[in-house]
Formats: structure tokens, sequence, C-alpha cells
């Protein structure tokens, strides 16, 4: 329901911007205030790019450009990220943004007469702990993510030959070592330096363009390295051939997922799955298939998705069971990553699959381990933000051909803050093929014929979205 109300923190929007902002009505949502985005263009005097079913939306006045994407609170000015209390959302059609917005963003958007400058003032940053060291890495980048308890400044002292200092001011850190090992980085080494830590940073060739961002809730220091030569996932074509999907059987090694009431285990069920789908794809839909792995050995939710990024692949695919307390739950349903989930019942799915970090290998900072928080581990790596458009479509049309092959309920296709997907720079998906822990579907998933036909219809489902793309391949190069 519409009520006017002042703005919290508006009377910082009234002294930066005279009445900017001011008696814009707000909208209850989740219970927080929101604000229409249009009602905020019209007050800056510019519009609102953006329709109901786009992805982002864009606010451009005389001298920023400001990028909002559904469901997430990260924001770009100027491509410089910004990270909202709450998450944008697209209701009914209307894009709304926190009501914070108009005192956290809305100073920095109107133009206004520059003050004098102030004195010089040499200001020392107040110390802070390495909580968790971060690395993923992509076809065009690898990224560095350092977790803190607080605001680190940093300052590069040495970029020459194969490696790179930085160094990180009132930081403390015991020593750590990451090896990357991705063909552009080796590894990463945190030593003390002094009052600082210092991070090394080795390359096995020629080192590449460094970007860094902050980022806060929590803070973090976020470094790009990128390759030298790469073009970004922006630069390259819209649509090109459809030639590389990887397909990620989950679990492995010590980590079972998901057991049935006869003993079936969920990473035995999705290898043989996993491994049909492979030979079926290979053989009709004139693609290279790639198995993120192929044996019952561990694989770390992290690097699932970075060997797909290395690979350049064209589809990321993670194929799971699902399990449920209610045993009579059954059918397909598929996932996309968003930080909003559909419902309290894909907030479980992915919060189930999520917890296998726990054994992974632990950050050895201060903080004392992972963060409790996954959900904040997968919105600091936000390359799937751009690819959700995509995602959503490729969902769609998977579960579509699965259920209607399989003939079993169809569970629809839902969002979740999966971790397997937060690193894909490609479409990236996840698909329970069924229910272990139901006794009835558990028989059927035993047995090998119905785990030939899942592994027909999941290889039909991405033999169609292929020929989909591939149309709009043809169609894209000829309006060129």
């Amino acid at each position: 329901m519409l009520r006017p109300r002042l703005a919290a923190g508006l009377v910082v929007v009234l002294l930066c911007a005279g009445t900017a902002g001011a008696g814009l009505p707000t909208i209850s949502h989740e219970g927080r205030a929101y604000v229409e985005l249009a009602r905020v263009a019209e007050t800056l005097k510019t519009t609102l790019e953006a329709t109901a079913e786009s992805t982002q939306a864009r606010l451009r006045t005389s001298a920023h450009v400001v990028t909002f994407t559904r469901n997430w609170s990260r924001i770009l000015i100027d491509g410089s990220p910004v990270v909202l209390d709450a998450p944008v959302v697209v209701r009914k059609g209307t894009w709304l943004v926190p009501e914070t917005f108009l005192a956290q963003v809305m100073p920095k958007l109107v133009a206004t007469v520059p003050a004098p400058p102030p004195a010089p003032t040499v200001i020392l940053p107040a110390p802070a702990t390495l909580e968790e060291l971060r690395t993923r890495s992509y076809p065009s980048f690898t990224r560095i993510v350092l977790e803190t308890s607080g605001p680190v400044v940093h300052r590069v002292e040495t970029a020459g030959g194969k490696e790179m200092r930085i160094r990180l001011v009132a930081l403390g850190a015991g020593s750590q070592v990451e090896a990357i090992a991705d063909g552009f980085i080796e590894e990463a080494r945190l030593e003390r330096a002094g009052g600082d830590a210092m991070l090394r940073v080795t390359f096995a060739g020629a080192p590449g363009e460094l970007r860094v961002a902050s980022l806060t809730d929590p803070p973090r220091l976020v470094l790009d390295f990128t390759r030298p030569g790469e073009t970004t996932a922006r630069d390259r074509p819209t649509f090109a051939p459809l030639r590389t999907i990887v397909l990620d059987a989950g679990h492995g090694g010590p980590d079972s997922g998901a057991v049935g009431p006869a003993g079936l285990q969920e990473k035995e069920l999705v290898l043989d799955v996993t491994r049909r789908v492979a030979r079926k794809l290979q053989d009709s839909a004139d693609v290279k298939v790639l198995l993120s792995r192929d044996s019952d050995h561990f694989v770390t939710l992290k690097d699932r998705t970075s060997f797909a990024n290395r690979e350049k692949a064209d589809l990321f695919v993670s194929i799971h069971a699902n399990a449920h307390r209610l045993a009579a739950s059954e059918g397909v349903e598929v996932y996309f990553l968003s930080s909003e989930a559909t419902d309290s019942a894909a907030r479980q799915v992915a919060a189930t699959e999520n917890s296998v970090v726990q054994l992974e290998k632990p950050a050895t900072g201060r903080g004392g381990g992972r963060s409790a928080d996954i959900v904040k581990t997968i919105l600091w790596d936000l390359a799937q933000s751009e690819f959700q458009a995509e995602s959503s479509r490729l969902a769609e049309t998977m579960l579509d051909t699965v259920t209607q092959a399989l003939r079993i309920p169809n569970r629809g296709v839902k969002q979740a803050g999966f971790y397997v997907l937060g690193g894909a720079a490609m479409p990236a998906v996840l698909v329970e093929i069924g229910f272990v822990t139901n006794p009835r579907e558990e028989k059927r998933l035993k047995d090998s014929r119905y785990r030939d036909e899942i592994a027909r219809a999941i290889a039909g489902g991405l033999a169609d979205y292929k020929r989909t793309w591939d149309q709009r391949t043809r169609a894209a190069a000829g309006t060129r």
C-alpha cells in the first residue's frame, strides 16, 4: 500500500541536492520500505531504461550511469560497485529500490557546486584482520578476494616480471598460500610485512591489468587480474556458436550427498547419470562435453565452475538428486542462481547443497575458517548476474523436456543461492533429477534403464536449447 513518508536519511539528500527525493511515497515489500525507481528517475529529470521482463535497469543522468540488476543488492555507479542494504526487486512489473537509496546514492547523482578542497590531511586506516581469502578463475580474468573485519587500504609496490606485490596497510593476517595454477596465475601468497600484510601474486607469464574494488557488508577488497590480450564477457558477441558444455556430477568422495532408505547414494547415482548424458550428447548434439569429475572423488564447489571457466564452456549443468523429510515428495526441479530464493523449500535445497563447504579446506586467516553465511560467499562473486536471464531460459527448456519425457511431476523452475553456480561465467543451472528419500522413486532411480531414460531426457533438453541458441546465433549474424 502506498503512503507518503519522509525517507530515512532524507536530511542528507536535502542538504546535498535541494529537494531531490523529497515526498516520494514508499511501498512495503517483505517488511522493508521501497520506492519506485521510475519516481526516482522523475526526480532526477531523467528516464528509466527498463521493462518488467528485463534483467537490468539503468538511470542516466548528465554525469552518471547507474545500473541495477533485479534480485541483487549490488548496483554499479559508473562501473563502480555500491552495495545497498536490500536487493533491488521487480514487483508487479514495477522496479523498486530500498528507501535508503535516497540517502545513500541520490546525493552522488545530483550535480552540485563543488566546495573548495579541504586542507590535505593524513588519515591512517584502522587496523583490520583477515577473515578469508578466496580465489576464482574466469576465462578472461582471475579474481582474488580478501574478506576482512574492516576496510583495507592497498598499494601496489611491485608490478614487474612475473610477480606483483600489493601492500595491505594495517591488515593483520598470518602467512597463507593459495595455489591457483589456472594458466595465468600460479599462486597468491600472503605474508607479514611489518605492521602490514603483503600479497605476492606470481604469474605463469606476463602479468595483466589489475582492477580493484572495495565492497561492504562484509568488507572485501576485490582484485581482478585481467589476462593480457583478453576481452571481457561484455566485449564478446552476444551470441556465438554453442560448442562446449560442462556437466557437473554433484558430491563425490567423502561427500555422499543424500542417501535413500535402501542405501542409494546420491554421489553414485548422479555420476552414472552424468556419464550417460555425456555419451548421448557427444553422439547426437555436435558439442564438446567435459565432466567436472569422472570418478568417485571430491571436487570443491569453487573448482567445479572454475574448471568450466578455464575451458571457456558455453553452458554449465550441475546434476543432483533431491531429499526431503516427507517421503512422498517426488518429481524434477531445475534451479538457477539468485540471491533471493523462490520460497523456503528452495532455500532449504540450496542450504543442503551448500553444506558441502564444511568438507573443503578451511581458510587459514584469523577469521578461523569459512564464513558462516554462505550466501555472502556467493554474493562477493557476481559474474552470474549477467547470465541470469539466459540461465532462466535454459532451466525452462530443460525442465519441460525432462518432465514430458519421463512423465513425472514438474516441480517448476526455481531460484536460490547455490554456491556451485555462483562463479560460472556462462549460463548455469542445477537439476534435481528425483528424490532418493522417496522409497518408490529410489527404486526407480536404482534401475539402469530408468537412469538411461533420465540421461536421454536431459540430453534432449540440452539439444533443444542448443537448437534455439543456434537459431538466435544465425538470426543475430543475419542482422549485422
